[in-house]
């Protein structure tokens, strides 16, 4: 963890209008998950264009830290170990571990917080800054509302999650600022990319599709065999090999899928981190996944895609800017947002009904289109 000092005094403002603020340190709360500090990247462009010269840092969770470790607009990363401190009301050491946490962040002396987690750990941690602008949602969970003082106006049920972090713009006054997300990939990086690409036989520049099998929730995933019948047509109609991703836990469900393929996939699961997942995916003609991290990053980078979605509403949480890729069933029951195989009543209909050629007519057209 890292959280520097500073001995300039807090700006005081009011709190019915922070639009006017002249803010020099910035605390950005989004420690998780990754499509969620995803869709927090506008805000951080957002803030930069609004507050050029400000020290701007974000608190962000261990395994998430090198999307914006080193990213050109964020000065300092706060790093949230959810090992060391979530757990801080059981264990001496952890509780230890909680206060010198939030001393530091009082130590810090930010005059503007903006949680945009919503929890109420989030929201104690905007209020133990002692900052005089501290912004949040309304709907926040856990009473979290009660640490700010300027709350946000509710989501709407289909407000997609970029729009929703996007309603600080307003609060903070740099509505003229376009959302954008930046996942700033250096070229190193995508020269990273290109060898991992080449060390597992493919030919500098070829085109490949990405597969992204895995997600958090079991709810979300399409079933093994069908992404191994849609990657075999995608080579036999396409010429397009497929190269399968995960991350080193999704090993076991990436070579099972690679197996059941008559034809041969490259399968560089585990072997990739977050920054070269992004890099290789970057590269791709074409991105298949769920509801999950590697969508929202698929998306952000502009990447042809086709995004296989359940128990979620794909409005909401879907791939921002990329509707047309979505790929679902419209049944009664959707969306659920049921995590669990067992709680689902119905068989897990929409994804085990969901066959393979929808998905692979969508992803035919996100191809020509972008031929």
């Amino acid at each position: 963890m890292n959280v520097a000092h500073h001995d300039s005094a807090p700006v005081h403002t009011s709190a019915k209008d922070f639009s006017k603020i002249d803010a020099k340190r910035i605390l950005l709360i989004k420690p998780s998950s990754l499509g969620d500090i995803v869709h927090a990247l506008p805000v951080l462009h957002g803030l930069r264009r609004r507050f050029p010269e400000a020290h701007i840092a974000w608190m962000v969770a261990t395994p998430f830290v090198p999307l914006v470790a080193n990213h050109p607009d964020v000065d300092e990363i706060v790093e949230f170990s959810r090992k060391k401190l979530a757990r801080w009301f059981m264990h001496p050491s952890s509780f230890a571990a909680f206060r010198r946490f939030s001393r530091s962040l009082k130590t810090a002396r930010y005059d503007l917080v903006i949680d945009l987690q919503g929890l109420f750990r989030s929201g104690y941690f905007s209020w133990v800054t002692g900052a005089k602008c501290r912004v949040g949602f309304a709907d926040a969970r856990e009473l979290a509302p009660l640490f700010y003082n300027k709350r946000l106006p509710k989501r709407s049920a289909d407000e997609h999650a970029v729009e929703h972090n996007y309603r600080v713009a307003e609060a903070l006054g740099f509505t003229r600022v376009k959302p954008k997300i930046d996942l700033a990939i250096t070229e190193d990086e995508r020269a990273r990319a290109a060898e991992i690409l080449e060390g597992v036989g493919l030919a500098k520049g070829a085109s490949f599709a990405a597969v992204l099998p895995s997600a958090r929730w079991e709810t979300k995933q399409w079933l093994p065999e069908r992404f191994s019948q849609l990657i075999d047509q995608i080579e036999r109609e396409r010429g397009l090999p497929s190269v399968i991703m995960g991350a080193p836990d999704e090993r076991e469900l990436c070579a099972k899928i690679a197996n059941q393929c008559a034809l041969s996939p490259v399968d560089i699961s585990g072997t990739t981190n977050l920054r070269e997942l992004a890099a290789v995916i970057e590269k791709a003609a074409v991105v298949v996944c769920h509801d999950s991290g590697p969508m929202h990053i698929a998306a952000a980078l502009n990447r042809p895609m086709v995004s296989i979605i359940g128990p979620t509403n794909p409005l909401r949480t879907g791939p921002w800017g990329h509707q047309d890729s979505v790929v679902r069933r419209d049944l009664d029951c959707s969306p659920c947002y049921l995590k669990r195989l067992s709680q689902c009543r119905y068989d897990h209909s929409c994804m085990r009904e969901l066959p393979v050629e929808p998905v692979y007519a969508r992803l035919r057209v996100m191809l020509d289109q972008n031929a």
